[in-house]
């Protein structure tokens, strides 16, 4: 069934815990993490890349997510991550993303205010004023659709990061730009991370005591399950995920792929571990977040 982004989150912290959202590239993934989330009884979010949807097959797998979510047994959102082309986001929600994220991270301040609420008045003016925005203040290391960096090096965390979310602009740009969630800078990276992650969570705390608008934990693949536990406490509702999910889909592909050629060429067999794979990290991370 659809599921309105801010409600699931919403609702998911009045009991305690979060909604992970989860990078989809291709259809088999959102099958798998779709069940497991209708096997677990929970919500879930699918996440679609700009890159992705800049496509016109990127368009397509969109509206094929919006299907599949429409007739799941559980709330699903489709949500376009880390937007800022408007017109790559104008033709994502036609095609079936129901919330954006406006991504304006990487500008200063006030540009990144500018362009949230120029995207919000885009949609708006376009019809679509039910579809939910999310922003982003700080800036996170690394990219989301790769887990190295340029040169093949995991990211650092913590300190080292510049760009951590500054609590004290926190209040004003949550009201400046009308986001219903905002993605965090503490300490999280996009991609792996180099050595042991390190969160600020005396940050996190600090940015959650200076805004009732939930918050959203990118960069969440490698954060250890014990720390990624608590961070429902700290008004973070959604978490993302897409870096352990594609390792471990191409680790099973490296694995399975000669067994399965030798197989009589046998694709369904292998799309059936693949489809396992994702499985089974989608429903261990609903587990994980709704404990």
């Amino acid at each position: 069934m659809r599921g309105k982004l801010d409600q699931m989150v919403s609702s998911a912290l009045n009991s305690g815990s979060a909604v992970p959202a989860f990078t989809c590239y291709d259809f088999t993934t959102a099958l798998a993490v779709v069940g497991a989330a209708e096997e677990a009884g929970l919500g879930v979010i699918l996440l679609v890349a700009p890159k992705t949807a800049s496509t016109p097959n990127g368009l397509r797998l969109i509206a094929a997510l919006r299907g599949l979510a429409d007739h799941a047994s559980i709330p699903v959102s489709v949500q376009l991550d880390h937007a800022s082309d408007l017109k790559v986001i104008l033709e994502s929600v036609t095609a079936g993303a129901d919330a954006v994220l406006a991504d304006g991270s990487s500008l200063p301040y006030e540009d990144n205010i500018a362009l949230v609420r120029e995207i919000r008045a885009a949609l708006d003016t376009q019809g679509a004023t039910d579809v939910v925005i999310e922003a982003e203040l700080g800036g996170l290391a690394g990219d989301e659709d790769k887990a190295f960096g340029a040169e093949g090096s995991a990211h650092d965390a913590g300190t080292s990061v510049a760009g951590l979310t500054n609590p004290a602009q926190v209040a004003d740009f949550v009201e400046r730009t009308g986001a219903q969630l905002l993605a965090v800078a503490v300490g999280n990276v996009h991609g792996k991370y180099k050595g042991e992650p390190n969160i600020r969570w005396d940050v996190l705390q600090e940015v959650a005591a200076q805004t009732e608008v939930p918050l959203v934990l990118h960069g969440a693949s490698g954060i250890p399950a014990d720390q990624l536990a608590k961070a429902p406490s700290m008004n973070v509702g959604k978490v993302n995920f897409n870096t352990e999910l594609r390792t471990g889909i191409l680790s099973t592909l490296e694995a399975e792929t000669a067994a399965h050629r030798a197989d009589g060429e046998n694709l369904q067999g292998l799309l059936a571990r693949w489809n396992g794979s994702a499985a089974t990290f989608a429903g261990a991370t609903l587990e994980l977040l709704s404990a």
